[in-house]
């Protein structure tokens, strides 16, 4: 009787090894090697189906590739479509990664039920189907009844690829939902759902149905304790768009970010609200990012800065605390913000204005929870310390965009047409911009007073006189 192969694979990046390693040398994680066993069946079905079309094929010349434009399948979502880059495109396989409980599957759900014209496969590892209905039930309760009538939603609940593929090849559907991709297996694979080897032979089957077939595929994943996509990275790799759903269950929002597209861009954003009955769409993020700016008292450490996410403005309030350090080290700390860049932020402040905050205490937050990129708000980070720090509030008719260099200029800034007038939209009274970035505006468009600075000081000048 043959021995029974072993082999110990990396949960993090699937590299494979023969015996117990401590370190993956290839993703250099710590204590991922989980043990495997290696069936005499190996899962090289797609494989070798994948091999035999490539001898029928042969090469041909780019020149003589004939392509057109990608005809795009309307979401009825205007924010997933905008992440999309446009819609889904057919043949596409697309990735949704998310914490548990974060509303991946009410997101997808939602989404699937406004598609009238579209046959779609739901296949469900996870839930059964009574409790997908009713799922869909709260969600038509609180929607018009009427624009679900005609969705042709086909529910399955079943966990071995196989005979998913057995049920997409009677129904021929034309959108396929698996969720989630954590929970599906292949009898070629002698290890259970979840793993690195499971993962990834089911992702290429779906891959490979999905190019051939030219049919859309949505597969949802779990996010791991380190907040990246469990299973192996060789997953984000094979897909064309992983989208990121992320937000904290305490806030009400719900951010979709585009991680990887192949069809359109990543710096995309959709907000969502979660309410009792499913997602909302936010055309306006601007009024839930910011507090009750025209009622409320001017309160210090509280500056708005005019972010671009995509082709998106955003308004939004940051919020700022300096105190004394109590234990001798100074804390550093930054919700939504990146605490390096809030550290040279910082160094700036005591070396070009003068302001000493080496033995303070600084707390940066970004209101609503979300997280921001743009260069654009360094202005208003400054401004919300220098606010909390001589403990004096800024007017809260003003908001401000600008990038602030080593040396203390105010550097131009892109898209400096559409901050301005989402801050006029919302009812400031005066923005403050970098002077590079006026040049090339006509500011007799707008009613609003736009006020150019150079350095950090004359901005300084301004809000506080």
């Amino acid at each position: 009787m043959s021995k029974e192969k072993i082999a110990f694979v990396c949960s993090s990046c699937g590299y494979d090894s023969p015996k117990w390693i401590g370190r993956c040398p290839s993703c250099g994680e710590w204590n991922t090697f989980v043990e495997q066993k290696l069936g005499k069946k190996t899962s090289l079905t797609s494989a070798t189906n994948a091999f035999s079309q490539a001898q029928s094929s042969a090469p041909i010349s780019m020149s003589k590739i004939v392509t057109s434009e990608e005809p795009r399948i309307n979401m009825h979502d205007n924010e997933l479509n905008r992440v999309l880059g446009g819609g889904l495109v057919p043949g596409s396989l697309t990735l949704l990664g998310g914490e548990p409980g974060i509303g991946k599957s009410t997101l997808i759900l939602q989404t699937v039920l406004r598609l009238k014209d579209m046959k779609v496969l739901y296949v469900s590892g996870e839930e059964s189907a009574r409790q997908l209905k009713m799922r869909a039930d709260r969600i038509m309760e609180s929607t018009n009844a009427h624009s679900f009538k005609s969705s042709d939603i086909q529910v399955v609940c079943e966990v071995m690829i196989e005979r998913v593929f057995e049920h997409i090849k009677a129904i021929i559907p034309d959108l396929v939902v698996i969720d989630s991709i954590q929970t599906m297996a292949t009898e070629d694979v002698e290890s259970s759902p979840g793993s690195v080897s499971q993962i990834r032979e089911c992702s290429a089957m779906l891959l490979k149905f999905a190019k051939e077939t030219n049919t859309p595929i949505i597969i949802i994943g779990h996010i791991n304790k380190e907040g990246t996509i469990a299973g192996p990275k060789i997953l984000e790799h094979m897909v064309d768009t992983v989208l990121q759903f992320e937000g904290d269950q305490h806030y009400m929002y719900r951010i979709v970010r585009a991680i990887k597209n192949r069809f359109g861009s990543t710096a995309e954003l959709g907000i969502y609200e979660m309410r009792q009955n499913g997602l909302r769409e936010v055309t306006n993020p601007s009024e839930l990012l910011l507090s009750d700016i025209k009622n409320s008292e001017e309160l210090s450490g509280v500056a708005i800065a005019s972010a671009i996410e995509g082709v998106r403005p955003l308004l939004i309030e940051t919020q700022a605390l300096v105190s004394t350090a109590a234990y001798g080290t100074p804390q550093r700390s930054a919700t939504g913000f990146d605490l390096r860049r809030l550290n040279m932020l910082l160094a700036v402040l005591e070396k070009r204005v003068g302001f000493k905050l080496g033995q303070k205490d600084v707390y940066l937050n970004i209101a609503g929870g979300i997280r921001v990129t743009d260069p654009a708000i360094d202005l208003s980070v400054i401004s919300a310390v220098l606010s909390s720090n001589v403990d004096t509030g800024i007017d809260r008719d003003v908001c401000m965009a600008g990038e602030v260099g080593l040396s203390g200029e105010i550097r131009p800034i892109s898209r400096i047409m559409q901050r301005i007038a989402e801050a006029e939209k919302l009812g400031f009274s005066r923005i403050l911009v970098p002077t590079a970035n006026l040049s090339s505006l006509d500011s007799a468009h707008f009613k609003i007073d736009v006020k150019g600075v150079r350095r950090v000081e004359e901005a300084l000048r301004e809000l506080f006189g």
